[in-house]
């Protein structure tokens, strides 16, 4: 859901988007073989990718609260993260990034929660958790 974000905001050319799309093609499929070789590598690995995540949405959200990015201060959020993220109505830029920093971490923990447990062990989270 971040990327179609991205995507509402930038609204980019057909051949960006034709990058995006190769480039989350050829990524789903090296991991898909990396998954099947180490599990909990992937998992860590984006654990740490989810982590650095909420460490850029964080300083993004200082820098709009400082007035860094002033054409982002009362920016309405697209109506699609409106929906997704259960948004209120006049929600802007900023609670849409802060919902989307709490989506990253808690991705972060279910990831690295994943990559250290054992094999025989319960998985902890609900089911679109």
């Amino acid at each position: 859901m971040h990327l179609m974000v991205a995507l509402q905001i930038k609204q980019p050319g057909k051949l960006f988007r034709f990058g995006v799309v190769a480039s989350q093609g050829l990524f789903v499929n090296f991991f898909f073989l990396a998954y099947l070789v180490s599990p909990k590598f992937c998992h860590r690995f984006v654990g740490y990718l989810e982590e650095e995540a909420v460490k850029t949405y964080t300083a993004l959200l200082q820098h709009i609260a400082e007035g860094g990015i002033p054409e982002w201060t009362d920016r309405p959020a697209p109506d699609v993260a409106k929906i997704y993220w259960k948004l209120p109505e006049g929600a802007t830029y900023y609670e849409m990034f802060a919902a989307i920093r709490a989506d990253e971490a808690h991705h972060r923990l279910v990831n690295h929660t994943l990559s250290s447990m054992q094999p025989d062990k319960y998985n902890p989270f609900k089911p679109g958790h």
